[in-house]
């Protein structure tokens, strides 16, 4: 069963702490949706930052940890359990609000629809 805090990594994902996942490509559940910008492995705000490209015109979006279900250190690759649809419909990123908005990251929370812990 997986942890229920959206913003943890699960156990058994393949995630090693203090791997740099920048550039890794993003697989959702339906096909690749782009790669990763940023990404933070704070305790209860753990994150990544995809970087969606072309796909939609170069939107940045926001995954809380907890939406991953695989991480592929050999591909190169993170698996979220997401749709594309869901991801293109989810908030924009937005770096200056992340930084000065403390209660920024519960829009994702509850977008993704779990809640902030």
């Amino acid at each position: 069963m997986r942890d229920t805090n959206i913003w943890g990594y699960g156990q058994d994902i393949g995630h090693q702490p203090g791997t740099d996942l920048i550039g890794y490509k993003v697989e959702a559940t339906d096909g690749h949706i782009g790669k990763i910008d940023k990404h933070s492995e704070d305790v209860d705000a753990s994150y990544l930052v995809v970087d969606t490209g072309a796909w939609i015109f170069g939107k940045h979006v926001l995954l809380p940890a907890g939406t991953i279900r695989r991480i592929d250190t050999v591909e190169e690759k993170v698996y979220v359990d997401r749709t594309k649809e869901q991801i293109k419909n989810a908030p924009e990123y937005d770096d200056a609000k992340h930084e000065g908005e403390p209660t920024y990251l519960e829009q994702f929370a509850r977008y993704y629809g779990m809640p902030h812990m």
